[in-house]
Protein backbone atom coordinates (compact mmCIF):
# COMPACT_ATOMS: atom_id res chain seq x y z
CA UNK A 1 0.00 0.00 0.00
CA UNK A 2 2.60 2.51 0.92
CA UNK A 3 4.58 1.53 -2.37
CA UNK A 4 1.33 2.81 -4.51
CA UNK A 5 1.20 5.87 -2.17
CA UNK A 6 4.77 7.32 -2.36
CA UNK A 7 5.16 6.34 -6.21
CA UNK A 8 1.88 9.03 -6.77
CA UNK A 9 3.42 11.83 -5.12
CA UNK A 10 6.95 11.69 -7.37
CA UNK A 11 4.93 11.31 -11.02
CA UNK A 12 6.00 14.13 -13.56
CA UNK A 13 3.80 16.72 -13.97
CA UNK A 14 3.06 15.96 -17.81
CA UNK A 15 1.91 12.85 -17.08
CA UNK A 16 -1.66 14.05 -15.81
CA UNK A 17 -3.81 11.15 -16.36
CA UNK A 18 -1.59 8.62 -15.19
CA UNK A 19 -1.15 10.73 -11.80
CA UNK A 20 -4.96 11.09 -11.41
CA UNK A 21 -5.25 7.25 -11.98
CA UNK A 22 -2.68 5.83 -9.66
CA UNK A 23 -4.37 8.72 -7.17
CA UNK A 24 -7.61 7.60 -7.35
CA UNK A 25 -6.18 3.38 -6.45
CA UNK A 26 -4.23 5.17 -3.92
CA UNK A 27 -7.15 6.60 -2.45
CA UNK A 28 -9.64 3.62 -2.66
CA UNK A 29 -6.67 1.33 -1.23
CA UNK A 30 -6.47 4.03 1.65
CA UNK A 31 -9.82 3.69 2.35
CA UNK A 32 -10.46 -0.04 1.96
CA UNK A 33 -7.28 -0.82 4.64
CA UNK A 34 -9.40 1.48 6.93
CA UNK A 35 -12.41 -0.54 6.61
CA UNK A 36 -10.65 -3.63 7.47
CA UNK A 37 -9.49 -3.00 10.92
CA UNK A 38 -10.03 -5.00 13.69
CA UNK A 39 -13.88 -4.30 15.10
CA UNK A 40 -11.89 -3.02 18.78
CA UNK A 41 -10.17 -0.32 16.93
CA UNK A 42 -12.60 0.30 14.14
CA UNK A 43 -15.36 2.58 14.40
CA UNK A 44 -16.97 1.78 10.55
CA UNK A 45 -20.65 0.96 10.32
CA UNK A 46 -20.89 -3.11 10.66
CA UNK A 47 -19.79 -2.84 13.98
CA UNK A 48 -20.52 0.70 15.06
CA UNK A 49 -23.18 -0.93 17.67
CA UNK A 50 -21.58 -3.23 19.33
CA UNK A 51 -21.00 -2.31 23.31
CA UNK A 52 -17.72 -3.18 24.70
CA UNK A 53 -18.34 -4.12 28.32
CA UNK A 54 -15.55 -4.70 31.27
CA UNK A 55 -16.12 -6.53 34.42
CA UNK A 56 -13.91 -8.32 36.75
CA UNK A 57 -16.74 -10.76 37.04
CA UNK A 58 -15.23 -14.10 35.61
CA UNK A 59 -17.53 -17.26 34.88
CA UNK A 60 -16.40 -20.03 36.67
CA UNK A 61 -19.08 -22.15 34.31
CA UNK A 62 -22.65 -20.97 31.87
CA UNK A 63 -24.67 -24.12 32.65
CA UNK A 64 -27.67 -22.79 34.14
CA UNK A 65 -28.33 -26.12 35.88
CA UNK A 66 -24.66 -25.41 37.54
CA UNK A 67 -23.89 -21.84 38.09
CA UNK A 68 -24.56 -20.24 41.47
CA UNK A 69 -22.49 -17.20 41.12
CA UNK A 70 -23.29 -13.65 39.90
CA UNK A 71 -20.83 -13.82 37.30
CA UNK A 72 -22.46 -16.90 34.86
CA UNK A 73 -25.73 -16.24 35.69
CA UNK A 74 -25.33 -12.09 34.38
CA UNK A 75 -24.32 -13.89 31.05
CA UNK A 76 -27.41 -16.27 31.62
CA UNK A 77 -29.80 -13.40 32.34
CA UNK A 78 -29.03 -11.57 28.87
CA UNK A 79 -29.01 -15.13 26.64
CA UNK A 80 -31.75 -17.25 28.27
CA UNK A 81 -35.32 -16.78 29.45
CA UNK A 82 -37.05 -17.95 33.10
CA UNK A 83 -40.70 -18.21 33.00
CA UNK A 84 -40.89 -15.09 35.47
CA UNK A 85 -38.73 -11.74 35.54
CA UNK A 86 -38.58 -8.47 36.81
CA UNK A 87 -39.49 -5.36 35.27
CA UNK A 88 -35.81 -3.63 34.22
CA UNK A 89 -35.12 -1.54 37.16
CA UNK A 90 -37.36 -2.76 39.42
CA UNK A 91 -38.49 -5.61 41.97
CA UNK A 92 -42.10 -5.54 40.33
CA UNK A 93 -42.19 -9.58 38.94
CA UNK A 94 -44.04 -10.30 35.76
CA UNK A 95 -44.35 -12.85 33.03
CA UNK A 96 -41.85 -13.80 30.90
CA UNK A 97 -41.93 -16.94 28.98
CA UNK A 98 -45.37 -17.46 30.56
CA UNK A 99 -48.19 -15.33 29.71
CA UNK A 100 -49.36 -14.46 32.75
CA UNK A 101 -49.19 -15.45 37.00
CA UNK A 102 -49.85 -18.59 37.71
CA UNK A 103 -53.19 -20.09 38.48
CA UNK A 104 -52.65 -21.36 42.23
CA UNK A 105 -54.63 -24.22 44.35
CA UNK A 106 -56.51 -23.63 47.13
CA UNK A 107 -53.89 -25.64 49.34
CA UNK A 108 -51.20 -23.94 47.54
CA UNK A 109 -49.37 -26.55 46.62
CA UNK A 110 -50.70 -26.79 42.44
CA UNK A 111 -49.17 -23.90 40.02
CA UNK A 112 -50.60 -24.20 36.54
CA UNK A 113 -48.48 -22.26 33.91
CA UNK A 114 -49.79 -21.00 30.86
CA UNK A 115 -46.64 -20.24 28.22
CA UNK A 116 -45.48 -18.31 25.46
CA UNK A 117 -46.16 -19.57 21.74
CA UNK A 118 -44.18 -19.16 18.78
CA UNK A 119 -40.66 -19.01 20.61
CA UNK A 120 -37.55 -20.74 19.56
CA UNK A 121 -34.21 -21.60 20.80
CA UNK A 122 -31.40 -20.62 19.34
CA UNK A 123 -30.49 -23.64 17.91
CA UNK A 124 -33.80 -24.12 16.27
CA UNK A 125 -35.76 -26.07 18.33
CA UNK A 126 -39.06 -25.12 19.48
CA UNK A 127 -39.91 -23.53 22.76
CA UNK A 128 -43.16 -25.48 24.69
CA UNK A 129 -44.09 -27.17 27.58
CA UNK A 130 -41.71 -30.34 27.12
CA UNK A 131 -39.01 -28.15 27.00
CA UNK A 132 -40.04 -26.56 29.91
CA UNK A 133 -40.42 -29.43 31.83
CA UNK A 134 -36.63 -30.46 30.44
CA UNK A 135 -35.47 -27.72 31.56
CA UNK A 136 -36.54 -27.81 35.23
CA UNK A 137 -36.01 -31.18 36.08
CA UNK A 138 -32.70 -31.01 34.75
CA UNK A 139 -32.23 -28.32 36.81
CA UNK A 140 -32.80 -30.51 39.67
CA UNK A 141 -32.13 -33.90 38.91
CA UNK A 142 -28.32 -32.99 37.59
CA UNK A 143 -27.51 -31.88 41.06
CA UNK A 144 -25.36 -28.47 40.26
CA UNK A 145 -24.45 -26.22 42.95
CA UNK A 146 -28.04 -24.21 42.91
CA UNK A 147 -30.22 -27.53 42.43
CA UNK A 148 -31.78 -26.98 46.13
CA UNK A 149 -33.32 -23.78 45.15
CA UNK A 150 -35.77 -25.72 43.13
CA UNK A 151 -35.26 -29.70 44.33
CA UNK A 152 -36.23 -28.14 48.01
CA UNK A 153 -39.22 -26.85 46.74
CA UNK A 154 -40.93 -28.84 43.51
CA UNK A 155 -42.70 -32.19 44.12
CA UNK A 156 -43.42 -32.53 40.24
CA UNK A 157 -43.02 -30.78 36.99
CA UNK A 158 -45.40 -31.50 33.98
CA UNK A 159 -46.48 -30.48 30.64
CA UNK A 160 -50.16 -31.17 30.55
CA UNK A 161 -50.91 -29.59 27.37
CA UNK A 162 -48.85 -28.41 24.48
CA UNK A 163 -48.24 -24.80 26.23
CA UNK A 164 -49.24 -25.16 29.86
CA UNK A 165 -47.28 -26.29 32.86
CA UNK A 166 -48.03 -27.78 35.96
CA UNK A 167 -45.73 -27.97 39.43
CA UNK A 168 -46.08 -29.83 42.42
CA UNK A 169 -45.05 -28.00 45.36
CA UNK A 170 -43.77 -30.14 48.59
CA UNK A 171 -45.00 -27.31 50.59
CA UNK A 172 -46.67 -24.34 49.99
CA UNK A 173 -44.81 -21.48 48.97
CA UNK A 174 -45.72 -18.16 48.19
CA UNK A 175 -42.56 -16.55 47.16
CA UNK A 176 -42.73 -19.15 44.59
CA UNK A 177 -42.89 -17.27 41.34
CA UNK A 178 -39.90 -15.00 42.71
CA UNK A 179 -38.16 -18.13 42.32
CA UNK A 180 -39.25 -18.92 38.76
CA UNK A 181 -37.69 -15.66 38.68
CA UNK A 182 -33.66 -16.69 39.29
CA UNK A 183 -32.27 -16.50 35.74
CA UNK A 184 -30.62 -20.14 35.81
CA UNK A 185 -34.11 -21.60 36.25
CA UNK A 186 -34.50 -20.70 32.59
CA UNK A 187 -35.19 -22.40 29.44
CA UNK A 188 -32.89 -24.44 27.41
CA UNK A 189 -32.53 -26.65 24.53
CA UNK A 190 -33.81 -30.37 25.20
CA UNK A 191 -31.31 -30.58 21.79
CA UNK A 192 -28.39 -29.40 23.54
CA UNK A 193 -28.29 -30.49 26.83
CA UNK A 194 -28.64 -33.74 28.81
CA UNK A 195 -30.51 -34.84 31.76
CA UNK A 196 -28.15 -37.19 34.33
CA UNK A 197 -26.07 -36.67 37.55
CA UNK A 198 -23.00 -33.93 37.04
CA UNK A 199 -24.14 -33.80 33.31
CA UNK A 200 -22.99 -30.43 32.67
CA UNK A 201 -22.04 -28.26 29.15
CA UNK A 202 -20.41 -25.27 30.79
CA UNK A 203 -18.77 -23.65 27.64
CA UNK A 204 -22.17 -23.89 26.10
CA UNK A 205 -25.60 -21.32 26.65
CA UNK A 206 -28.33 -22.12 23.93
CA UNK A 207 -31.67 -20.23 25.52
CA UNK A 208 -34.53 -18.28 23.91
CA UNK A 209 -33.11 -15.10 25.18
CA UNK A 210 -31.85 -11.74 23.11
CA UNK A 211 -28.60 -12.70 22.47
CA UNK A 212 -27.16 -16.05 21.41
CA UNK A 213 -23.42 -16.72 22.76
CA UNK A 214 -20.99 -16.43 20.29
CA UNK A 215 -17.99 -16.86 21.92
CA UNK A 216 -16.74 -18.25 25.79
CA UNK A 217 -13.12 -17.32 26.23
CA UNK A 218 -11.16 -17.35 29.62
CA UNK A 219 -10.67 -13.38 29.43
CA UNK A 220 -13.46 -12.08 27.13
CA UNK A 221 -17.19 -13.15 26.07
CA UNK A 222 -19.23 -12.34 22.94
CA UNK A 223 -22.50 -12.14 22.72
CA UNK A 224 -24.53 -11.34 19.09
CA UNK A 225 -28.26 -9.85 18.74
CA UNK A 226 -30.88 -12.64 18.09
CA UNK A 227 -32.40 -11.51 14.93
CA UNK A 228 -35.27 -14.13 15.54
CA UNK A 229 -35.61 -12.94 18.81
CA UNK A 230 -39.67 -13.21 19.74
CA UNK A 231 -40.05 -10.03 21.49
CA UNK A 232 -38.33 -6.37 21.16
CA UNK A 233 -35.09 -6.55 19.60
CA UNK A 234 -31.82 -5.40 21.77
CA UNK A 235 -31.26 -1.51 21.27
CA UNK A 236 -27.55 -2.64 20.30
CA UNK A 237 -26.03 -5.19 17.77
CA UNK A 238 -24.37 -7.40 20.37
CA UNK A 239 -22.00 -7.22 23.20
CA UNK A 240 -18.06 -7.76 23.47
CA UNK A 241 -17.35 -8.35 26.74
CA UNK A 242 -14.14 -7.87 28.53
CA UNK A 243 -13.08 -9.72 31.94
CA UNK A 244 -10.52 -8.35 33.84
CA UNK A 245 -10.48 -11.17 36.48
CA UNK A 246 -10.24 -10.15 39.76
CA UNK A 247 -8.13 -7.01 38.74
CA UNK A 248 -10.17 -3.88 39.29
CA UNK A 249 -7.04 -1.12 38.76
CA UNK A 250 -6.87 -3.04 34.86
CA UNK A 251 -10.97 -2.81 34.72
CA UNK A 252 -10.59 1.12 36.20
CA UNK A 253 -7.36 2.09 33.42
CA UNK A 254 -9.61 0.77 30.64
CA UNK A 255 -12.96 2.67 31.69
CA UNK A 256 -10.69 5.95 31.76
CA UNK A 257 -8.71 5.28 28.33
CA UNK A 258 -11.78 4.73 27.03
CA UNK A 259 -10.92 1.35 25.86
CA UNK A 260 -14.39 -0.27 27.05
CA UNK A 261 -17.86 1.36 27.04
CA UNK A 262 -19.06 0.61 30.06
CA UNK A 263 -17.69 -0.96 33.47
CA UNK A 264 -19.47 -2.97 35.98
CA UNK A 265 -18.95 -5.17 39.01
CA UNK A 266 -16.31 -4.24 40.45
CA UNK A 267 -14.67 -0.99 41.42
CA UNK A 268 -12.74 -0.75 44.40
CA UNK A 269 -14.44 2.37 46.94
CA UNK A 270 -11.78 4.28 45.80
CA UNK A 271 -11.89 3.72 42.35
CA UNK A 272 -15.45 4.50 42.59
CA UNK A 273 -15.14 7.65 44.08
CA UNK A 274 -12.28 8.55 41.76
CA UNK A 275 -14.73 8.12 39.08
CA UNK A 276 -17.78 10.02 40.87
CA UNK A 277 -15.60 13.03 41.69
CA UNK A 278 -14.22 12.61 37.98
CA UNK A 279 -14.19 16.35 35.63
CA UNK A 280 -14.28 13.74 32.90
CA UNK A 281 -17.22 13.71 30.69
CA UNK A 282 -18.37 10.23 31.55
CA UNK A 283 -21.97 9.09 32.97
CA UNK A 284 -22.75 7.45 36.55
CA UNK A 285 -26.14 5.16 36.65
CA UNK A 286 -26.32 4.57 41.02
CA UNK A 287 -28.95 1.76 41.69
CA UNK A 288 -30.05 0.59 45.19
CA UNK A 289 -28.60 -2.76 46.00
CA UNK A 290 -29.50 -5.78 47.78
CA UNK A 291 -26.38 -6.94 49.00
CA UNK A 292 -26.87 -6.87 52.77
CA UNK A 293 -24.39 -6.40 55.48
CA UNK A 294 -24.79 -7.42 58.87
CA UNK A 295 -23.23 -8.04 62.40
CA UNK A 296 -24.80 -11.94 63.32
CA UNK A 297 -24.10 -12.33 67.15
CA UNK A 298 -23.53 -16.13 68.13
CA UNK A 299 -26.50 -16.54 71.41
CA UNK A 300 -24.41 -19.11 72.27
CA UNK A 301 -21.28 -17.65 73.51
CA UNK A 302 -21.12 -15.30 76.87
CA UNK A 303 -21.57 -12.82 76.83
CA UNK A 304 -23.50 -12.24 73.83
CA UNK A 305 -26.05 -15.14 75.35
CA UNK A 306 -27.34 -12.34 77.19
CA UNK A 307 -29.94 -9.99 75.09
CA UNK A 308 -29.07 -6.79 76.93
CA UNK A 309 -25.88 -7.29 75.19
CA UNK A 310 -26.70 -7.82 71.93
CA UNK A 311 -29.36 -5.04 72.49
CA UNK A 312 -26.61 -2.82 73.58
CA UNK A 313 -24.30 -3.06 70.43
CA UNK A 314 -27.62 -2.43 68.29
CA UNK A 315 -27.62 0.80 69.90
CA UNK A 316 -24.29 1.93 70.29
CA UNK A 317 -23.99 1.23 65.98
CA UNK A 318 -23.20 4.25 64.40
CA UNK A 319 -23.96 3.23 60.75
CA UNK A 320 -23.85 6.84 59.18
CA UNK A 321 -20.03 6.75 60.50
CA UNK A 322 -19.27 3.47 58.78
CA UNK A 323 -20.99 4.71 55.61
CA UNK A 324 -18.46 8.03 55.93
CA UNK A 325 -15.29 6.65 56.92
CA UNK A 326 -15.57 3.44 55.54
CA UNK A 327 -17.41 2.87 52.52
CA UNK A 328 -17.20 6.64 51.24
CA UNK A 329 -20.68 7.30 51.09
CA UNK A 330 -21.31 4.01 48.43
CA UNK A 331 -23.32 2.55 50.78
CA UNK A 332 -27.05 2.77 52.41
CA UNK A 333 -27.66 2.58 55.80
CA UNK A 334 -30.44 -0.31 56.31
CA UNK A 335 -32.63 -0.70 59.70
CA UNK A 336 -33.49 -4.50 59.27
CA UNK A 337 -32.74 -7.51 57.03
CA UNK A 338 -34.64 -6.59 54.57
CA UNK A 339 -33.30 -4.08 51.36
CA UNK A 340 -35.29 -1.04 51.32
CA UNK A 341 -36.13 -1.86 47.76
CA UNK A 342 -39.08 -4.34 49.49
CA UNK A 343 -42.45 -2.75 50.83
CA UNK A 344 -42.50 -4.57 53.43
CA UNK A 345 -38.78 -3.19 54.76
CA UNK A 346 -39.23 -1.85 58.15
CA UNK A 347 -36.79 0.06 59.93
CA UNK A 348 -36.96 -2.01 63.46
CA UNK A 349 -33.96 -1.41 64.54
CA UNK A 350 -34.07 2.60 64.43
CA UNK A 351 -37.45 2.68 65.87
CA UNK A 352 -36.41 0.43 68.64
CA UNK A 353 -33.01 1.32 69.48
CA UNK A 354 -32.08 4.44 67.58
CA UNK A 355 -28.89 5.32 66.21
CA UNK A 356 -25.62 5.98 67.91
CA UNK A 357 -27.56 5.33 71.14
CA UNK A 358 -24.63 5.42 73.72
CA UNK A 359 -26.59 6.20 76.52
CA UNK A 360 -29.14 3.73 75.60
CA UNK A 361 -26.01 1.19 75.04
CA UNK A 362 -24.59 1.99 78.84
CA UNK A 363 -27.57 1.63 80.54
CA UNK A 364 -28.09 -1.77 78.57
CA UNK A 365 -24.49 -3.28 79.70
CA UNK A 366 -24.50 -1.16 83.58
CA UNK A 367 -28.21 -3.28 83.81
CA UNK A 368 -26.39 -6.60 82.73
CA UNK A 369 -23.51 -6.07 85.31
CA UNK A 370 -20.87 -4.79 82.92
CA UNK A 371 -18.34 -1.67 83.98
CA UNK A 372 -15.33 -0.51 83.04
CA UNK A 373 -13.53 -2.03 85.94
CA UNK A 374 -15.85 -5.24 84.16
CA UNK A 375 -16.20 -4.87 80.65
CA UNK A 376 -18.02 -6.77 78.27
CA UNK A 377 -15.15 -8.30 76.00
CA UNK A 378 -16.41 -9.64 71.81
CA UNK A 379 -14.44 -10.81 69.43
CA UNK A 380 -15.69 -9.39 65.62
CA UNK A 381 -14.47 -11.50 62.75
CA UNK A 382 -14.02 -11.10 59.41
CA UNK A 383 -12.86 -13.16 56.43
CA UNK A 384 -8.81 -11.87 56.01
CA UNK A 385 -9.44 -11.16 52.36
CA UNK A 386 -12.33 -8.45 53.04
CA UNK A 387 -10.61 -5.19 53.42
CA UNK A 388 -13.71 -2.93 53.96
CA UNK A 389 -14.72 -5.49 56.80
CA UNK A 390 -11.46 -5.28 58.63
CA UNK A 391 -11.69 -1.62 58.91
CA UNK A 392 -15.05 -1.85 59.66
CA UNK A 393 -14.62 -4.18 62.74
CA UNK A 394 -11.51 -1.79 64.06
CA UNK A 395 -13.67 1.64 63.22
CA UNK A 396 -16.56 -0.14 66.14
CA UNK A 397 -14.16 -0.77 67.81
CA UNK A 398 -12.83 2.75 67.99
CA UNK A 399 -15.84 4.27 68.13
CA UNK A 400 -16.96 2.15 71.53
CA UNK A 401 -13.67 3.07 73.03
CA UNK A 402 -14.55 6.50 72.56
CA UNK A 403 -17.86 6.61 72.91
CA UNK A 404 -18.75 4.39 75.53
CA UNK A 405 -15.56 4.55 77.92
CA UNK A 406 -14.43 0.87 78.10
CA UNK A 407 -17.88 -0.69 79.23
CA UNK A 408 -17.60 -2.62 76.16
CA UNK A 409 -14.14 -3.56 74.05
CA UNK A 410 -14.43 -5.36 70.86
CA UNK A 411 -11.32 -7.45 69.12
CA UNK A 412 -10.95 -7.60 65.57
CA UNK A 413 -9.69 -11.01 64.52
CA UNK A 414 -9.41 -12.53 60.60
CA UNK A 415 -8.73 -15.57 58.90
CA UNK A 416 -8.88 -16.81 55.15
CA UNK A 417 -12.19 -17.08 53.87
CA UNK A 418 -12.52 -20.90 53.44
CA UNK A 419 -11.95 -21.54 56.94
CA UNK A 420 -14.03 -18.51 57.98
CA UNK A 421 -17.37 -19.77 56.48
CA UNK A 422 -16.62 -23.35 58.22
CA UNK A 423 -16.07 -22.19 61.34
CA UNK A 424 -19.21 -19.52 61.28
CA UNK A 425 -21.35 -22.55 60.97
CA UNK A 426 -19.88 -24.24 64.31
CA UNK A 427 -20.39 -21.75 66.68
CA UNK A 428 -16.66 -20.58 66.80
CA UNK A 429 -16.84 -17.10 66.30
CA UNK A 430 -18.71 -14.65 69.01
CA UNK A 431 -19.39 -12.18 66.42
CA UNK A 432 -18.62 -11.99 62.60
CA UNK A 433 -19.01 -9.30 59.78
CA UNK A 434 -21.17 -11.11 56.75
CA UNK A 435 -22.76 -9.89 53.83
CA UNK A 436 -25.41 -11.41 52.21
CA UNK A 437 -26.25 -11.89 48.38
CA UNK A 438 -30.15 -13.17 47.89
CA UNK A 439 -31.05 -16.43 45.55
CA UNK A 440 -33.91 -14.53 44.78
CA UNK A 441 -35.63 -11.44 44.96
CA UNK A 442 -38.22 -12.18 47.50
CA UNK A 443 -38.42 -10.58 51.53
CA UNK A 444 -38.75 -14.65 52.33
CA UNK A 445 -35.01 -14.98 51.08
CA UNK A 446 -34.04 -12.35 53.47
CA UNK A 447 -35.89 -13.65 56.53
CA UNK A 448 -35.79 -17.49 56.44
CA UNK A 449 -31.86 -18.18 56.30
CA UNK A 450 -31.50 -15.99 59.02
CA UNK A 451 -34.50 -16.68 61.74
CA UNK A 452 -35.87 -20.36 60.28
CA UNK A 453 -34.49 -23.37 62.35
CA UNK A 454 -35.33 -26.92 61.78
CA UNK A 455 -34.19 -28.63 65.09
CA UNK A 456 -33.96 -27.19 68.04
CA UNK A 457 -35.00 -25.29 71.56
CA UNK A 458 -35.11 -22.68 73.21
CA UNK A 459 -32.85 -23.47 75.90
CA UNK A 460 -30.22 -25.19 73.40
CA UNK A 461 -30.62 -22.72 70.17
CA UNK A 462 -30.88 -24.03 67.21
CA UNK A 463 -28.64 -26.94 66.14
CA UNK A 464 -29.83 -27.41 62.61
CA UNK A 465 -30.95 -25.03 59.81
CA UNK A 466 -30.63 -22.03 58.56
CA UNK A 467 -29.84 -20.11 61.70
CA UNK A 468 -26.94 -22.43 62.66
CA UNK A 469 -25.52 -22.43 59.51
CA UNK A 470 -25.89 -18.56 59.56
CA UNK A 471 -23.88 -18.89 63.02
CA UNK A 472 -26.22 -17.09 65.02
CA UNK A 473 -27.54 -20.31 66.60
CA UNK A 474 -30.93 -18.47 67.01
CA UNK A 475 -34.02 -20.16 67.74
CA UNK A 476 -37.73 -19.02 68.53
CA UNK A 477 -41.04 -20.54 68.09
CA UNK A 478 -42.51 -17.50 67.36
CA UNK A 479 -40.11 -17.10 63.92
CA UNK A 480 -40.89 -20.59 62.67
CA UNK A 481 -44.33 -20.31 62.78
CA UNK A 482 -44.17 -16.56 61.52
CA UNK A 483 -41.85 -17.96 58.90
CA UNK A 484 -44.69 -20.58 57.83
CA UNK A 485 -47.25 -18.53 58.08
CA UNK A 486 -45.42 -16.07 55.95
CA UNK A 487 -45.14 -18.90 53.09
CA UNK A 488 -48.66 -20.17 53.21
CA UNK A 489 -50.48 -16.41 52.64
CA UNK A 490 -51.29 -15.58 48.87
CA UNK A 491 -52.65 -12.22 50.16
CA UNK A 492 -50.42 -9.53 49.54
CA UNK A 493 -51.42 -7.22 52.70
CA UNK A 494 -51.74 -9.86 54.76
CA UNK A 495 -48.65 -11.36 53.91
CA UNK A 496 -46.30 -8.07 54.37
CA UNK A 497 -47.72 -7.94 57.58
CA UNK A 498 -46.42 -11.06 58.74
CA UNK A 499 -42.99 -9.94 57.25
CA UNK A 500 -43.11 -6.54 59.51
CA UNK A 501 -44.14 -8.89 62.56
CA UNK A 502 -41.11 -11.10 61.33
CA UNK A 503 -38.80 -7.90 61.42
CA UNK A 504 -39.86 -6.73 64.50
CA UNK A 505 -39.10 -9.89 66.41
CA UNK A 506 -35.39 -9.91 65.14
CA UNK A 507 -34.63 -6.31 65.96
CA UNK A 508 -36.54 -7.56 69.95
CA UNK A 509 -33.99 -10.81 69.50
CA UNK A 510 -31.08 -9.59 67.77
CA UNK A 511 -29.47 -12.17 66.54
CA UNK A 512 -28.15 -9.89 63.90
CA UNK A 513 -27.79 -6.56 63.33
CA UNK A 514 -28.45 -5.20 59.99
CA UNK A 515 -25.61 -2.64 59.26
CA UNK A 516 -25.77 -1.89 55.39
CA UNK A 517 -27.10 -2.71 52.15
CA UNK A 518 -23.97 -1.71 49.04
CA UNK A 519 -24.94 0.70 46.34
CA UNK A 520 -24.42 -0.77 42.63
CA UNK A 521 -22.66 1.43 40.18
CA UNK A 522 -22.01 1.21 36.47
CA UNK A 523 -20.27 3.70 34.65
CA UNK A 524 -20.62 5.05 30.75
CA UNK A 525 -18.45 6.91 27.98
CA UNK A 526 -20.92 9.59 27.07
CA UNK A 527 -21.76 8.34 23.89
CA UNK A 528 -23.53 5.83 25.88
CA UNK A 529 -27.30 5.64 26.68
CA UNK A 530 -29.69 2.94 28.22
CA UNK A 531 -27.61 1.38 31.00
CA UNK A 532 -29.54 0.46 33.73
CA UNK A 533 -28.88 -1.56 36.61
CA UNK A 534 -31.53 -4.24 38.40
CA UNK A 535 -32.30 -4.65 41.91
CA UNK A 536 -31.35 -8.25 41.31
CA UNK A 537 -28.22 -7.89 40.93
CA UNK A 538 -28.18 -9.20 37.00
CA UNK A 539 -27.49 -6.32 34.35
CA UNK A 540 -29.64 -5.65 31.40
CA UNK A 541 -27.39 -5.85 28.50
CA UNK A 542 -29.79 -4.98 25.67
CA UNK A 543 -31.10 -1.58 26.80
CA UNK A 544 -27.98 -0.18 26.07
CA UNK A 545 -26.67 1.57 22.81
CA UNK A 546 -24.24 4.21 21.19
CA UNK A 547 -26.06 7.51 20.59
CA UNK A 548 -26.15 8.63 17.36
CA UNK A 549 -22.89 10.81 16.30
Amino acid sequence: MSDYRFSCLWQRPEKISRYLCLFLICLFLAIGCNNSQTPENSNNNVDSNRISFGTTLKPRTLDPADNYELAGLNIIYNVAESLYTYEVGTTEIKPLLATAMPEISEDGLSYTIPLREGVTFHDGAVFDAKAMEFSIKRFIENGGQPAFLLGDVIETVEAIAEYQLKIGLKQPFAAFPALLAFPGACAISPQAYKIGSGEFNPNNLVGTGKYQLNQFNSDSISLDANNNYWGEKPANQGINMQIYAGNSANLFNSFKTGAVDVAYQSLDPQQIESLLNSKDNIQVTEGSGTVVNYLVLNLQQEPLNQPEIRQAIAAMIDRALINERVLKGQAEPIYSLLPTAFDAYQPTFKELYGEANTDRATELLTKAGYSVENPAIIEIWHPSGSITRGIVADTIKAYAEQELGGIIQFVPNSIESASFFSNLSQGVYPAALVDWYPDFLDPDNYLQPFLSCSQGSPNVGCEEGAAQSRGSFYYSDRANQLIEQSRQEQDPPKRQAILVELQKLLAQDVPYIPLWQTKDYAFAQNNINGVVINPSQTFPLWTIEKAAS
